[in-house]
């Protein structure tokens, strides 16, 4: 009590009476902290990582960045900091290439040393990355020089451009299947609009030069072209159409509007000087740095392919994208791609860009973010409609669906789609739901391989939103026979869906027609042990395996029980006895092995080598081993799938046996080929014999290996290629002789309720699929292999 006693009587607290409302005035009891101010080094750099991104006016950004950069010049670590700085922007930011160019051109009013510097710094980076071939970041450093294109004497950038053409004449002579030839003429098409967009003048003459030049390259078809086109089938949304065909007519036609670009930002542009002159044209010209294309090019780390303009967005009654009639088009696709593949190691940074995208063009380029699809009818006059969120979600669409690889793993690109939409929202989504409708509605002609990326990405995008989606849409297709593409598209999207979460879960999001697709059995946490049932063939056996195998037991056990079915199956007239014995022991692995994958591979692990000695004993005992997987997973076959991707892995299957299972011994009269699994399973085997082949090329290329490495790695090679041109014979032939099955033997094998023209057209697709892999290993493979075989001879 008596310290309570003791307290303050002002209210809580201690000695808490109330502060006046002068107190502040007369007397500040806070404590003074010392002003800060931040170096210049530091503070330039602030802003230009930010230029263009905040609510100022990015001249006066550029005009503060130039002024502070002229008045810290004599300070070598802000010199060099700052101008590592804009070049390392030009190739990781591509959206930013104008504004750090137009800081160069105002800084070069009042000091000319800082462009002098930086041009030096330019053709010091352009001339590694033309060695390394490294074409992406070489155009980006061009087009930073074509934005400066205002500082030089004489041509400037378009000496370059010459040398560029006359390289890409030498190499399409060579070879017509070239496509180093191809990408020099892109980064000439792509060069052209920044340089006449400059503050430069009257180079129009040097632009139509080039395009009458480039024209005979870019109508010519490449022999690879019609391998790559999205929609190979008769009916298709649009007539596939070269990027760089596209590109042409674009300059052609912008040409004969007095080159307007009009999306390309001026923000080069200065008040005019009090005599009424342009200061930028009275400054300190500079000579052109020396950037000499060698005769031999670098054709770079990854093979270069044609490509074909792509688009989510093509039918719309509303232009919500730029048409392909239009430059912007190729511009806003082309920076956009570069970023997307540039920063992969950062989706967040990636995603963010995508949102921003309209900050980096002309303001009237784009409508205001956001704006609902309904809306745009309602926008007056020659105003824009472009969104820009489908522009930027339309170039991940282009590089999620490149044929005949993508750039990066597939999952990057799902990820970026995912980050933005949580950035946002209320602006991605909806064009994401527009974008999915299109794909969905062309996925019976598109290529076979981009309807399952489709799948792969839709499963996955709804798996980080809930697994909602409006599934009444197309509810009507639930009806459709399973060898329809819309119906095996939804079949398969759920199957990812279970994998991704739960049946139970899944069942759940679903409306009334969709339930039957999914049925009870894939709701069960493990699959039931077939061996439980008295009525399998071997049952009591089955089982015995099984618990040995859980209690770990020695081999010898195991093996005694393995012989007593053999035994039997011989008494029973069964032609290969290993084939029973096989499946009740692998089955058993799979059966412990259910609760998860660590699980499976821990028993197989365990199991290894009984697992690799089937193989050599029998290859159909091999493939029984697939069989007692696929047939344990059949509801889950995704589980399945996984499972023999593993075993491919400890060799205890081989490629050949996964193949010749799919597409031979299990085809079920072509009805596998409408299953998502299926594909899956080819697909990867396939993937990993080719890639092995590349990676035995790239290590015999390294420099500095002995020359016994070296022709031992050539037999490997010229060996594993002959296997390799084995599987994709066994594709063809498989695959060809189903397409060639005549009106009866398909009347005879189908059954009534199936349609035959369905089942005819699934090989078809196929086949283009698996040509295009082999003619793109020929491509990549071909011309080292003959090489070395003309170095042998």
């Amino acid at each position: 009590m008596g310290d309570y006693e003791n307290r303050g009587r002002g209210g809580r607290g201690y000695n808490n009476r109330k502060r006046r409302y002068k107190d502040d005035d007369d007397f500040d009891r806070r404590p003074q902290r010392r002003r800060y101010e931040e170096p210049p080094v530091i503070k330039i750099r602030k802003q230009l990582l930010s230029i263009a991104e905040t609510l100022r006016k990015p001249e006066d950004e550029i005009r503060s960045i130039s002024q502070a950069l002229i008045e810290n010049y004599d300070d070598e670590e802000l010199r060099n900091n700052v101008l590592d700085l804009i070049l390392q922007l030009t190739v990781e930011q591509p959206f930013k290439i104008p504004f750090v160019a137009a800081v160069i051109l105002t800084s070069n009013l009042q000091n000319p040393d800082i462009a002098k510097e930086a041009l030096i710094r330019a053709a010091s980076d352009a001339r590694g990355y033309l060695e390394g071939g490294s074409w992406r970041q070489f155009k980006l450093v061009l087009r930073f020089l074509g934005c400066l294109q205002g500082l030089f004497e004489g041509d400037g950038v378009f000496t370059v451009l010459e040398e560029l053409f006359s390289r890409a004449v030498d190499l399409q002579t060579a070879s017509s299947d070239d496509g180093l030839g191809l990408e020099l003429v892109k980064i000439i098409l792509l060069t052209i609009p920044y340089t006449l967009s400059s503050s430069a003048l009257g180079f129009e003459h040097h632009a139509a030069s080039l395009l009458e030049k480039t024209d005979i390259i870019t109508s010519t078809p490449h022999a690879l072209e019609a391998l790559v086109d999205p929609y190979p089938d008769e009916e298709k949304p649009r007539e596939p159409v070269s990027v760089l065909t596209l590109l042409q007519r674009q300059l052609q036609t912008e040409a004969g509007r007095d080159w307007e670009l009009a999306c390309i930002p001026r923000v080069w542009k200065l008040p005019l000087g009090e005599d009424g002159q342009d200061p930028l044209a009275t400054a300190t010209k500079h000579a052109f740095p020396d950037i000499t294309i060698p005769k031999s090019v670098n054709p770079g780390p990854k093979p270069l392919f044609p490509e074909v303009f792509f688009s989510v967005y093509a039918d719309q009654e509303v232009e919500t994208v730029p048409p392909s009639t239009e430059i912007a088009s190729s511009l806003l696709r082309d920076a956009l791609i570069d970023t997307i593949n540039v920063l992969d190691f950062n989706r967040n940074a990636t995603a963010k860009f995508l949102i921003d995208i309209d900050c980096y063009f002309s303001p009237d380029t784009f409508i205001k973010r956001a704006t609902p699809f309904d809306r745009l009818k309602e926008v007056a006059g020659d105003k824009s409609t472009w969104k820009p969120e489908d522009v930027a979600v339309d170039a991940v669409f282009s590089q999620l669906f490149q044929l005949p690889t993508p750039e990066h793993k597939l999952v990057y690109y799902h990820s970026v789609l995912t980050e933005a939409c949580k950035i946002a929202p209320a602006a991605i989504a909806p064009s994401l739901g527009r974008a999915i409708r299109f794909l969905y509605r062309n996925v019976d002609s598109m290529d076979m391989e981009l309807s399952f990326r489709f799948l792969d990405w839709f499963s996955h995008h709804l798996s980080n939103f809930g697994f909602t989606w409006k599934w009444t849409e197309w509810s009507d297709d639930v009806e459709l026979p399973d060898t329809h593409p819309k119906k095996a598209f939804i079949i398969g999207a759920l199957e990812k869906e279970i994998r991704l979460s739960f049946a139970q879960r899944i069942r759940g999001t679903l409306p009334e027609p969709y339930q039957a697709l999914i049925a009870e059995e894939k709701e069960k946490d493990a699959p039931d042990f077939k061996y439980n049932f008295d009525e399998t063939p071997f049952a009591l056996e089955g089982k015995e395996v099984m618990a040995l195998l859980r209690k770990k037991a020695p081999e010898e056990e195991i093996q005694a029980v393995l012989n007593l079915i053999q035994e039997k199956a011989v008494a029973m007239g069964v032609t290969d006895s290993l084939i029973p014995s096989t499946d009740a022991y692998v089955t058993s692995i799979c059966a412990i092995g259910s609760k998860s994958l660590s699980h499976v591979l821990s028993c197989i692990e365990r199991c290894k080598e009984r697992l690799l000695a089937i193989g050599p004993q029998s290859e159909t005992a091999r493939r029984q081993i697939i069989t007692s997987v696929m047939d344990y997973w059949k509801d889950q076959p995704g589980v399945g799938v996984n499972i023999i991707d593993k075993l491919l892995n400890y060799t205890i299957l081989t490629p050949m046996s996964v193949i010749e299972w799919a597409l031979i011994n299990h085809n079920d009269q072509r009805r596998n080929l409408a299953k998502s699994h299926i594909y899956e399973m080819v697909s990867t085997t396939v993937f990993k014999v080719t890639n092995r082949v590349r990676q035995i090329v790239a290590a015999r290329d390294q420099e500095g290996l002995p020359e016994d490495q070296i022709n031992m790695l050539n037999e490997t090679l010229i060996r594993e290629r002959e296997e390799q041109k084995i599987m994709f014979r066994v594709i063809e032939d498989s695959l060809t002789n189903y397409a060639r099955e005549s009106e009866d033997e398909m009347e005879h094998n189908s059954g009534p309720n199936v349609d035959r023209k369905l089942l005819q057209k699934w090989p078809e697709r196929w086949l283009k699929v698996f040509r295009r892999k082999l003619a793109v290993e020929e491509a990549v493979i071909g011309d080292a292999v003959k090489v070395q075989l003309k170095t042998e001879i």
